[in-house]
């Protein structure tokens, strides 16, 4: 696709490797990963051997130590082609897994951990809510009780991505006696860990190659040095690495809605209604009009985000915006592109009817549209 300016030939080889890999490994299976609810275990392994995973880490630790904006790439490329659920699982494992351990891991974890996350032999997750608190991560109640050299883990957490691949998880857990944000803090533990286990893989309305689970914690040991970062630090963790997780979303949403854009757009130059195709019919094109300029104001804030992040300049009420702004595009979007299709629309056979549902959730995770605009009212 390439949407973002400023591109340079380095960028363009590596779409073309994205797109090349989507078209061989991802493409021909898809159809069958959505009917199963998740994608191959061997995806991971051959998207870490195309260098498609944690393209941000730098040499030191195994990864190619390119910038941010290969990550955004790779989403760009799959949701362009239409397959949110499986990157949305790259995601959540080479932006957020990732950038926890990068600036908040031991040297020991790095080495130990982002080799294996960059070549696909560890899929990573982040266990952060809880069946009771959503949003309100103040309100975890998972406890890591420490013991000698070990934390003593107990808890569960629910709709964590990756949870059925994951080899790692990344426990947000209480490790303090005080209440709110004060004694949060972030634990590694290693799906062999006896005690740990995974719940069923849940049942979605959208994104249903991408795996979600419960996960449960019962005296879980680990042992001390699984501690990311310092005790009672984890709130401040998860704060600061927020924005880059939101913009990730930003990126999926107008990736995901232009793809449903230009199809709606193929099908209305080929689907006649009294002697013309419907896209010639003024209503029609004057409110296709309107979405190609809300996604060329979304395209433009993306990319300005994105240049911002890499310049560490990206602030949490531009990223929050970029994800409310894209989010809520996307849903009108399909929404809007849907009701093109007619009773086709409302077909599974027909692809619209896919991108409708997987663009439901893009508003709820990685923080509601509520708490974006909360956040962006802060700093009015």
């Amino acid at each position: 696709m390439g949407r973002f300016t400023e591109e340079t030939e380095e960028h363009s080889m590596f779409r073309s490797s994205v797109q090349g890999f989507i078209q061989k490994e991802v493409r021909p299976f898809f159809q069958d990963w959505e009917a199963q609810g998740i994608v191959s275990r061997e995806l991971w392994e051959k998207a870490g051997a195309a260098g498609l995973l944690c393209p941000q880490v730098p040499e030191e630790y195994g990864g190619p130590g390119c910038s941010f904006k290969y990550n955004t790439m790779v989403i760009e490329e799959f949701t362009g082609e239409g397959f949110i659920g499986p990157v949305n699982n790259f995601s959540v494992h080479s932006d957020v897994c990732a950038g926890y351990l990068l600036g908040y891991g031991s040297e020991e974890q790095k080495k130990k951990w982002l080799p294996r996350m960059v070549s696909g032999e560890t899929v990573c997750a982040i266990a952060m809510t809880e069946p009771g608190t959503g949003s309100d991560l103040q309100a975890i109640k998972t406890r890591a009780k420490r013991q000698g050299d070990s934390y003593i883990i107990n808890g569960s957490k629910t709709f964590i991505s990756n949870g059925q691949h994951a080899d790692l998880v990344i426990v947000v857990a209480r490790t303090g006696e005080e209440s709110g944000a004060a004694g949060i803090s972030l634990v590694l533990v290693e799906s062999t860990r006896e005690g740990f286990e995974r719940g069923r893989n849940l049942d979605k309305i959208g994104h249903h190659s991408a795996d979600t689970s419960e996960l449960f914690f019962s005296d879980v040991e680990v042992p001390a040095s699984n501690l990311l970062g310092s005790e009672g630090s984890g709130f401040g963790a998860l704060m600061s690495e927020l924005p880059q997780e939101r913009l990730t979303i930003a990126v999926a949403s107008i990736g995901a809605a232009q793809y449903a854009f230009d199809i709606t757009r193929h099908y209305m130059e080929e689907r006649t209604a009294f002697g013309k195709p419907i896209i010639k019919f003024q209503a029609n094109s004057h409110k296709m009009a309107d979405l190609k300029a809300d996604l060329a104001v979304g395209w433009a804030f993306v990319d300005q985000c994105i240049k911002q992040h890499e310049l560490g300049e990206l602030t949490p009420a531009n990223a929050s915006i970029a994800k409310l702004w894209c989010s809520e595009l996307q849903g009108k979007l399909v929404d809007q592109c849907l009701q093109f299709f007619g009773g086709y629309g409302f077909m599974k056979e027909y692809e619209i009817s896919r991108l409708f549902n997987d663009a439901r959730v893009q508003r709820i995770y990685g923080g509601t549209s509520e708490i974006m605009r909360e956040l962006i009212s802060r700093y009015l």
